[in-house]
């Protein structure tokens, strides 16, 4: 019996992670990668390429080929897809692999065809596409061939998703361009208005997950950071509270609230009485913030839990798929 080798991919803005049916969870990797502005080459990808950014010279860039859950550019890509799938021992030479790759709800057709495409290049011989609230749904164990509604909602670094799903599909779905590199972004903003002081990504990811909460606490927390004075240029040190975090956070967390509340209002009644049962489930790397379970409950008056595991639900999700990819056919995945 010929054996194919397939692998589920979670292609995020922030970080990229695959799964081998069989053998879990291979990788997760930042999505993020280094190129030589001279010579026009990679010079590193993944977590390599991570630790460079905000200190490479100019003639080196590390950035993000994926934006707001799609592909922004398009070589680059190609080359770091290329380069994860070689990563967790699959030789493209000798068999080329079939690929699932998990996609926003809202992606166009013209991205839709740029994930195919950049995904065949890199060396699968079959590339297959699934949305990303139903993939975070299957690795949430959200039972979704059931005809009663469910409600998940994926924060992932450039999108947060949100979906109700019924019967294998998505009944009503919002994309917003929100996610945790927005996060980080009004940290930043805050603190160079607030402190006059210029902070990097990785600091403000620091941040966000030791202090950041999305609702005020009693005993507030406080964390010393540190950065660059705007005004002298010199390096400087300030200590700021978590209360200021969960004020800084307020606005991209009120667009998360606002798609989830779109998503609701779009149901049909009798799914909505549903999710009022099974309450709203939240998965993604944004879920990891503290007490946003509880902001949703608040806002929306549904019961709000977070995912087991929340930042790998969508590749468990696609793997889960993949595994039984003649079950998820016909409802559920997209194949080019």
């Amino acid at each position: 019996m010929r054996v194919t080798r397939k692998i589920a991919i979670d292609l995020g803005t922030t970080n990229t992670l695959m799964y081998v049916p069989g053998q879990g969870i291979l990788l997760n990797e930042p999505s993020v990668v280094a190129v030589s502005t001279d010579e026009n080459a990679v010079l590193a990808i993944g977590n390599e390429a991570k630790e460079m950014i905000g200190r490479t010279p100019e003639t080196i860039v590390a950035h993000r080929p994926l934006r707001d859950g799609v592909i922004a550019d398009y070589r680059i890509t190609e080359a770091m897809l290329r380069y994860l799938i070689q990563k967790i021992g699959v030789s493209i030479r000798l068999l080329r692999p079939e690929v699932l790759v998990s996609v926003p709800a809202g992606i166009t057709s013209t991205e839709r065809r740029a994930v195919v495409d950049a995904t065949l290049s890199a060396g699968a011989k079959a590339a297959y596409l699934i949305k990303e609230p139903i993939a975070a749904a299957i690795g949430a164990g959200i039972p979704i061939g059931e005809s009663s509604g469910h409600m998940i909602v994926d924060i992932g670094g450039g999108t947060t998703e949100a979906a109700v799903i019924s019967l294998g599909g998505i009944v009503a779905s919002h994309s917003a361009r929100v996610g945790g590199n927005r996060f980080d972004e009004a940290i930043i903003d805050h603190i160079r208005k607030r402190y006059g002081m210029v902070i990097g990504e990785h600091t403000a990811e620091k941040i966000k997950v030791t202090i950041g909460s999305a609702i005020p606490h009693e005993e507030p927390a406080q964390l010393s950071i540190r950065g660059r004075d705007m005004a002298s240029g010199l390096p400087k040190e300030t200590v700021i509270s978590s209360v200021e975090v969960t004020e800084a956070l307020r606005d991209p967390l009120d667009e998360v609230l606002q798609a989830i509340k779109y998503v609701l209002q779009e149901t049909p009644p009798e799914l909505a009485a549903d999710v009022i049962d099974t309450g709203i489930v939240v998965s993604g790397g944004g879920a990891q913030l503290k007490d946003i379970d509880q902001l949703i409950t608040r806002a929306t008056s549904v019961p709000c839990y977070t995912a087991d595991d929340p930042l790998v639900c969508v590749v468990k999700g696609a793997g889960a798929a993949l595994e039984n990819i003649d079950a998820y056919k016909r409802s559920v995945l997209v194949s080019k």
